[in-house]
C-alpha cells in the first residue's frame, strides 16, 4: 500500500510539472496553431550527437519555411547552454519536462538506449496546438510537409507491414489522453520493447485497419485516425537496394534511418557505407555548419603532420631497450617483439578512428583518419625497421574500398554490393602477402646483431639516423 501511494504521488508531481510547462509555453506566445516537435534527453553516451541532430532537424525545417512552431521537449537535465542555443540561435520553443519513469527497464529484452524514450508521450500535453507532428532526430526532410497538419487525432506510417513507426506521427494534443497514458504506465501496461515504439503501438492497436490519409485540397482538417503514406517515412534501406527511391504511394518527403545506432547519418563513417549520409551532412553544412569541431580537427591534423615530419628526420629503434641474456631466451624475446609490433600496427589503424569528432563531415572525417593512420604507421615502420609498403597495404586497401563504395554510377545496390565483395576477394591475398612480408622483415631486423646486442657487449653506434 505504501509503495502504491508513493507511486501515485510521483505521478501527481509529474502532472503538476507538465501543467507548469504548458503554462510557460503559453506565456512564450505561440505563433502558429500547429507545431513540429522533437524531444531531447541526456544520460546516454550519444547525447552530444543527438543534440547536433536535433539542431540540424530544427534548422532544416526552418529553411523549408514551414508554417508551424518548432518545439523541443527537453528533459530538465539537458544542459542550459544547449537549450539556450536551440531557443536563441535556432528559433525553437523549448518545453522543459521531468523524465517519465520507465516501468519496463527491468524487462529481459530492454535496451537501455530507450530508457527515457517515453518522454515522447509529452507531445500529447502540448495543448496550445491543434495538431503536432512528433519527430525523431534522425529524420531527413526533403520537402515541406505542412499538409500533415490536416490529418486526424492520430496518424502514422507502417514501415513494418504490421507495426507503425513512431519516428514520425501526427497527433491532436489532449491532456485527457496524456493522463490516461501516464495512468497506463503506472499500471504497467504490456510493452513488447519497453520503449515508446511498443507503448504507443499498443495504445493505438487498430491503426492498421484505418483508411489512408489523403490531404483535402481545401485544407480541411480530418477527424479520426489514419495511416500515412510510406513517402512520409521512407526507410533508408529501400534506397540502398536500388540506389534510388521507388515509393509511388504519396510524396517522397521524409527519410528515416531506423537501422543500427552506429550507422546514423550524422556519423562521419556512415558514408560511403550509407550513401544518404551525405544528404544529411549537406543539410548540416547549409544550416549549422562545422565550426564546433574544427578546432579539434586542426589540432589533430597538426599533431599528425608533426609526427610524419619527425619520423622523416629521426629513425629510432628498440635496440637500447632490449638485451639478449642468453641464447635460450632469444626465441621468447623475438616472439614478444613480433607480437608487440603487430599490435602496434593494429593500434595505428584503430586509434585515429575513435578520436575524430563523430559528427564531422565524412570527407573531413575520412581524410583525417587516413592522415592519422599514416602518421602512426610511420612510427611503427621506423621503430621496428619494417618495410613501408607492406605496412601501408591496409591503408591503401581502405582507400580503395572507399573509392569502390563511393563510385557514383552503379545501377543498383546489388551491383554495388557485388563490386565491394569482388574487391575484397581480390584484395585478401594481397593483405595476406603483406602480413607475411611484415613478419619476415621483422624477423630480419631482430636477427641483426646491431638490433639486439648480447648482454655485456659494447653498444654499437647510435641507431638514430638523420636524413
Amino acid at each position: 500500500m505504501e509503495a502504491h501511494s508513493a507511486s501515485y504521488l510521483r505521478w501527481i508531481v509529474v502532472l503538476l510539472l507538465v501543467s507548469s510547462c504548458i503554462e510557460a509555453t503559453s506565456f512564450s506566445k505561440v505563433k502558429h496553431k500547429n507545431a513540429y516537435a522533437t524531444m531531447m534527453y541526456v544520460g546516454t553516451p550519444r547525447d552530444y550527437e543527438f543534440y547536433i541532430a536535433v539542431r540540424v532537424l530544427i534548422k532544416s525545417l526552418s529553411a523549408l519555411n514551414v508554417e508551424a512552431d518548432l518545439v523541443v521537449i527537453a528533459s530538465i537535465d539537458v544542459p542550459h547552454r544547449w537549450t539556450q542555443a536551440l531557443e536563441q540561435e535556432d528559433g525553437a520553443k523549448v518545453v522543459r519536462v521531468e523524465n517519465l519513469d520507465n516501468p519496463y527497464k527491468h524487462q529481459n529484452n530492454f535496451d537501455r538506449r530507450f530508457k527515457l524514450s517515453l518522454n515522447k508521450l509529452y507531445a500529447w500535453s502540448l495543448v496550445d496546438y491543434d495538431r503536432v507532428v512528433m519527430l525523431d532526430a534522425d529524420n531527413l526532410f526533403l520537402q515541406k510537409t505542412d499538409e500533415l497538419f490536416q490529418c486526424g487525432q492520430f496518424c502514422a506510417v507502417f514501415i513494418n507491414p504490421c507495426v507503425f513507426h513512431t519516428g514520425l506521427f501526427v497527433l491532436q494534443p489532449s491532456m485527457e489522453v496524456f493522463k490516461e497514458m501516464v495512468h497506463e504506465l503506472e499500471n504497467g501496461k504490456e510493452n513488447p520493447d519497453g520503449a515508446d515504439q511498443g507503448f504507443i503501438s499498443g495504445y493505438f492497436p487498430d491503426l492498421l485497419d484505418k483508411p489512408m490519409f489523403h490531404p483535402a485540397p481545401n485544407g480541411t482538417k480530418l477527424n479520426g485516425s489514419y495511416r500515412l503514406p510510406l513517402g512520409y517515412q521512407m526507410d533508408a534501406s529501400y534506397y540502398y537496394l536500388k540506389l534510388r527511391w521507388s515509393i509511388p504511394c504519396g510524396p517522397n518527403s521524409v527519410i528515416t534511418f531506423p537501422g543500427a545506432p552506429w550507422l546514423k547519418p550524422w556519423y562521419w563513417w556512415s558514408w560511403p557505407v550509407l550513401p544518404l549520409g551525405l544528404h544529411w551532412h549537406e543539410q548540416r553544412r547549409q544550416t549549422l555548419g562545422y565550426f564546433a569541431e574544427m578546432a579539434v580537427m586542426l589540432i589533430q591534423s597538426a599533431i599528425y603532420l608533426g609526427i610524419i615530419a619527425m619520423t622523416r628526420l629521426v629513425r629510432p629503434s628498440l635496440s637500447k631497450l632490449c638485451y639478449r641474456q642468453s641464447d635460450k631466451s632469444i626465441n621468447l624475446v623475438h616472439n614478444s617483439l613480433k607480437l608487440v609490433a603487430l599490435w602496434c600496427i593494429v593500434a595505428a589503424y584503430v586509434i585515429p578512428f575513435f578520436i575524430i569528432p563523430y559528427t564531422v563531415h565524412p570527407l573531413l572525417g575520412w581524410s583525417l583518419y587516413l592522415l592519422g593512420a599514416f602518421a602512426l604507421c610511420s612510427i611503427v615502420i621506423n621503430t621496428f625497421l619494417l618495410p613501408m609498403l607492406p605496412v601501408l597495404v591496409l591503408w591503401l586497401g581502405i582507400v580503395g574500398t572507399l573509392m569502390v563504395m563511393a563510385f557514383p554510377w552503379y545501377p543498383d545496390g546489388v551491383v554495388r554490393a557485388l563490386a565491394v565483395f569482388g574487391y575484397a576477394f581480390c584484395y585478401a591475398p594481397i593483405l595476406w602477402a603483406s602480413m607475411v612480408k611484415i613478419t619476415a622483415g621483422l624477423q630480419l631486423s631482430l636477427e641483426r646483431e646491431a638490433f639486439l646486442p648480447r648482454l655485456g657487449e659494447p653498444w654499437p653506434p647510435s641507431s638514430f639516423k638523420l636524413y
